[in-house]
């Protein structure tokens, strides 16, 4: 069994190491803050989206924003659009799960927004549907994928395409890379130099 742990581990570390050593990445990790604290500096919001892990992780990306990650500071406007189940639930049964973000972006969002999606396969049709509206109203799209990006790639502004095809190891660095990214821009935007 001690094994068998150790193997985990050590498989989720060598993802990780390919993610440090892939300077590419490293850079899109840098554009995505800088977006994040000009959009938040010009008066626009952040959105996070995704399905079953990959919601709650967006849950959890946008607390550290609206709540707080390393320092006592004002919240951030930030927020999971799956969080609201009375809408979820009517949107899926009256028109399709298919639309439940992109109506969300259609009547919430504005241009300069900036919209976080994340699928560990890149192809979650509701993901796909919200980025294409947010295309349609100028808003920044960042996917968080695996290492195809799938059909979120052609569609996000950035896209963090984690070297993995193991859902596992590429949300584990989905939080990693969403945490590495609040705490920068809480520097940024708190702390400008």
């Amino acid at each position: 069994m001690k094994e068998k742990i150790k193997s985990i581990i050590s498989e989720s570390v060598a993802v990780k190491n390919k993610i440090l050593t892939d300077e590419k990445l490293l850079s899109t990790i840098e554009k995505i803050t800088d977006e994040i604290v000009l959009a938040l500096k010009n008066g626009n919001r952040i959105y996070f989206c995704g399905n079953g892990g990959s919601a709650a992780d967006a849950q959890h990306l946008a607390a550290e924003f609206s709540g707080r990650f390393y320092t006592d500071r004002d919240a951030l406007p930030a927020e999971a659009l799956h969080c609201n189940t009375s809408y979820l639930t009517a949107v899926a049964n009256d028109y399709s799960f298919d639309v439940i973000y992109s109506r969300l972006i259609k009547g919430i969002a504005n241009s300069g927004d900036v919209l976080l999606g994340l699928s560990t396969s890149g192809n979650s049709k509701n993901i796909i549907n919200a980025f294409e509206t947010a295309k349609q109203k100028d808003i920044i799209t960042v996917g968080f994928t695996g290492e195809n990006g799938g059909k979120m790639k052609p569609l996000s502004d950035h896209l963090i395409n984690i070297p993995s095809t193991d859902t596992p190891r590429i949300q584990e660095s989905h939080i990693m890379i969403g945490h590495i990214i609040c705490q920068l821009v809480e520097e940024k935007y708190f702390n400008p130099a």
